[in-house]
């Protein structure tokens, strides 16, 4: 079969899927995407210029639409182009947020589409208006509902739509989530597995060092921010730096901005939180690495001895799932993307996302009673085996790619499956 995958940041969510349709090694894989230097062997890279954005003169409210607007264009000639030298996809999958999938109907009308509809806003709920140290402005209302002009210019295509949650579906409207189809998204449990060595083990970051008798406290985002809890966090710390000696603390993220603004005064969220706590934030046990590379981001949630997360009422990371696989005891914020993974007190521990002191409260809680620790940890990994198994998720989306396309992709291949580690 023919595939093309549309992503601006390649390979985006699709790195799985992609790895199983390569190693089939019967497909043509075709991923249009921004240049970058991430490679996949049995995948060929087409890259499209990123346009520029808007003019200062467009409506702030209409300038997603005319972003996306900008992509789709750059994309629909990247296509176009793919087509004159004969390539045309027996289907097209992507993802909508950012409007590069949205002229590819002109270029093969009547290709079956399957678009990541990943969340649909509102100006009312979930992550508007949750946490009150960020009040909404009172004329934001129109630029948020306006956020959802590409969702709804995609969902009139014509084609499917995928949601990795029941959470995220449940955010689009009635009449929409009929088009949409939930493909709950997996872990690699191979390689996010538990690891006893590495509870004890001595591990370095940047300048620290966890010794063996080192409580090892764990964050992880892609950029230190608001929307993830890392105000939150932050404001944990005094308090727990405070009760125990032995705790050291690792906060993984850049300091840019994924979700939500900037400091209003300039700078960044982490010198903003250092300036407020001052002298609560112990330097010596406290790190700050920035971005790290994925063996360093798993080995740090193997030796974690209490792994927080936390995140307004938005899209769950995927760093919630690989704690979980590799049997962290999590620290979740009592918010419903968060609820779908995490049972208080049976596969984690769930702390009010406005509550530094109860945050600190919980994860001492976990670093106090080994019967408990041990008992989320376990639980956690079962839970992962149970529903967030790779096998199970790459089986349900071949199986959707199968119906969508009249039945060519199984009856060319057949589906690769591992022993799930047990």
């Amino acid at each position: 079969m023919n595939f093309l995958f549309v992503h601006q940041n390649f390979p985006g969510q699709f790195v799985h899927i992609l790895r199983r349709l390569a190693a089939a090694r019967c497909h043509e894989i075709v991923f249009i995407c921004e240049p970058n230097s991430n490679e996949m062997q049995g995948v060929r890279k087409v890259p499209y210029v990123r346009p520029k954005p808007p003019a200062a003169e467009i409506h702030a409210a209409a300038r997603e639409l005319d972003a996306g607007a900008r992509r789709a264009e750059a994309v629909g000639h990247a296509a176009a182009a793919l087509k004159q030298l004969g390539f045309n996809p027996d289907i097209i999958i992507g993802h909508h947020g950012w409007g590069e999938m949205l002229n590819l109907c002109d270029v093969w009308p009547g290709v079956p589409m399957l678009g990541y509809m990943e969340f649909y806003y509102h100006d009312d709920k979930y992550d508007i208006g949750f946490d009150p140290e960020f009040p909404l402005e009172p004329d934001a209302g129109p630029r948020v509902r306006a956020k959802n002009a590409i969702n709804h210019l995609a969902l009139a295509l014509g084609g499917e739509g995928q949601s990795p949650t029941e959470w995220q579906l449940g955010t689009y409207p009635d009449w929409a989530r009929e088009k949409i189809n939930l493909l709950w998204e997996g872990v690699d449990l191979d390689l996010c597995q538990p690891d006893a060595k590495a509870r004890t083990a001595t591990l370095k970051i940047g300048d620290m060092v966890i010794g063996k008798a080192d409580r090892l406290v764990t964050y992880v985002a892609r950029d230190l921010e608001p929307y993830r809890g890392f105000h939150t966090m932050m404001r944990a710390l005094p308090h727990l730096l405070r009760e125990r000696r032995d705790i050291k603390v690792v906060m993984v993220g850049g300091d840019g901005v994924s979700y939500g603004m900037a400091p209003a005064e300039g700078g960044n969220w982490r010198e903003r939180m250092l300036r407020e706590l001052g002298t609560g934030i112990d330097p010596a046990r406290v790190v700050f690495p920035g971005r790290v590379d994925y063996d360093t981001y798993r080995g740090l949630l193997r030796r974690s001895d209490a792994h927080v997360y936390l995140t307004y009422p938005f899209v769950a990371s995927w760093s919630l799932r690989e704690a979980l696989a590799m049997g962290c005891a999590v620290i979740g914020a009592d918010v419903d993307p968060v609820k779908e993974f995490v049972t208080d007190g049976k596969t984690g521990l769930l702390a009010p996302f406005l509550d530094p002191d109860g945050v600190a409260r919980k994860v001492l809680t976990v670093l106090e009673d080994r019967v408990l620790d041990t008992r989320l940890r376990r639980n956690a990994r079962q839970y992962a085996e149970k529903r967030l198994a790779m096998d199970d998720y790459l089986a349900a989306y071949e199986a959707l790619i199968d119906r969508m396309t009249g039945g060519r992709l199984l009856a060319r291949k057949p589906t690769i499956r591992r022993r799930r580690p047990g």
